[in-house]
């Protein structure tokens, strides 16, 4: 975890695609099923992030709920803090009355779709006490989802200059939430991975806030590449916009489209002047998008019963048979870019713990697992390489096409005499060969 705040002036470079300008400080663009990086553009650097920040917020929310220490209909009684943010107008928010109540559904959708500041940190109380608590869970679950390059000094992302003089304790006055695009496309990846049900709620474009009462508020989603805003973009579903001075205009966007699903990052996102500029960050995750879904599609590139040949049979120890042939469970998909369906190369992975030297023990039942194949890539453009570290390729499991017994004594004790005597005639007519 990270002690200090970055400059966002600290590292500059130029994308990986010339022919894709993209105007903002750093960008990412990955295929959510694979993890696959498409595009990248300084995604080690740290900046910051603003609201952004409220997806780690909808993380814990939502695992607290799915945990069955929150319900959506649990309720929360104003705060003096709450109702001093809540009452801002200059940051995003819905108006909490001192006396009211308002219960977990009704400040999640303030939050998610209008980034109500005053109704996550009333949230975050829920959840854990106090904001300053929940600061703590923030970093300890970055810290567990293995991410990298981040620091959480609030829930909402809001500057810490912004909360009054009553930011959360053991951060600084003037902190402002950090992460890279790298650590915010993660972030992204497992909310999605973990809680899908997070679009239910964040692909709503408007939504009235408590609708016939005295307290209603209009609420259009921030997000404006929705069906029905301003940039517009089909299949656009989430997730999260973002900006502070510090951090400037900036997007976690997602969409379903083709079969396959995109996460876009784009922070600190200027126009075509080099300007800050609200549209400039759905304008370059567009570009994005449009790129993505114009060169790359996921494939099936072998089918389910694939066998490598001359590779497909392993020896089998102490069995009946003595070979057993192994092929994939099921179709090996990966994400392939226009034209280079062909430059892949199918590779076998033993499980050490079941597959020795090739060899593999009896007795074993047929579809037992004995590793996995994945491909190797040979084309000549750019691997960008994947988003986790660990990540090694698209897997599909491999499986003995059947099963083999063990062989009683008396057939392993004739194998062992046949092997001894085959190995002294084999000693003996060396031996002689080397006379002559």
């Amino acid at each position: 975890m990270l002690t200090t705040v970055f400059s966002i002036q600290d590292v500059k470079a130029e994308g990986n695609n010339p022919h894709l300008d993209i105007n903002a400080e750093a960008a990412l663009l990955l295929e959510q099923s694979t993890g696959k990086i498409i595009y990248q553009k300084n995604i080690d650097s740290v900046l910051g992030i603003a609201s952004m920040t409220k997806m780690m917020t909808e993380y814990l929310i939502l695992e607290a709920i799915s945990e069955g220490k929150l319900t959506p209909q649990d309720e929360y009684n104003v705060n003096e803090y709450v109702w001093t943010i809540s009452h801002d107008r200059s940051l995003s928010n819905v108006p909490l009355r001192r006396d009211g109540t308002y219960n977990v559904q009704e400040l999640y959708e303030a939050m998610a779709i209008y980034s109500a500041n005053g109704a996550t940190i009333a949230l975050a109380e829920m959840v854990a006490g106090t904001e300053s608590e929940f600061v703590k869970m923030m970093n300890e679950k970055a810290k567990e989802l293995g991410l990298e390059d981040y620091k959480f000094v609030n829930s909402t992302g809001l500057n810490n200059a912004d909360l009054y003089g009553m930011h959360p304790e053991g951060t600084g006055a003037d902190e402002e939430n950090v992460m890279s695009a790298r650590a915010t496309a993660k972030l992204a990846y497992h909310l999605l991975n973990d809680f899908p049900e997070i679009l239910d709620t964040a692909s709503i474009p408007k939504k009235v806030f408590r609708e016939g009462t005295d307290d209603q508020i209009n609420m259009s989603n921030w997000n404006w590449m929705l069906p029905g805003l301003i940039s517009e973009y089909e299949g656009v579903d989430g997730l999260k916009t973002g900006f502070t001075d510090f951090a400037g205009y900036s997007f976690t966007g997602t969409i379903e489209k083709d079969g396959m699903r995109l996460i876009s990052v784009v922070m600190d996102a200027r126009n075509a002047d080099g300007q800050p500029q609200d549209t400039a960050r759905f304008a370059e995750t567009r570009k994005l998008f449009d790129y993505g879904f114009a060169n790359f599609s996921l494939k099936e590139i072998y089918p389910a019963n694939y066998q490598i040949d001359k590779e497909s049979n392993l020896k089998v120890v102490k069995g009946k048979e003595k070979s057993v042939e192994i092929e994939t469970k099921e179709p090996l998909k990966t994400l392939v870019k226009r034209g280079e369906e062909e430059s892949f190369e199918p590779l076998y992975v033993f499980d050490d713990k079941v597959v020795s030297e090739e060899e593999i023990t009896a007795p074993f039942e047929e579809g037992t697992k004995v590793g996995h194949m994945t491909v190797k890539y040979t084309g000549e453009g750019q691997d960008e390489g994947y988003l986790f570290e660990n990540q090694q390729g698209p897997k599909a499991e491999l499986v003995t096409t059947e099963g083999v017994e063990k062989a009683n004594w008396f057939v392993l004790s004739m194998r062992a005499i046949g092997g001894f005597f085959s190995d002294l005639w084999s000693t003996v007519s060396s031996t002689v060969k080397g006379w002559f």
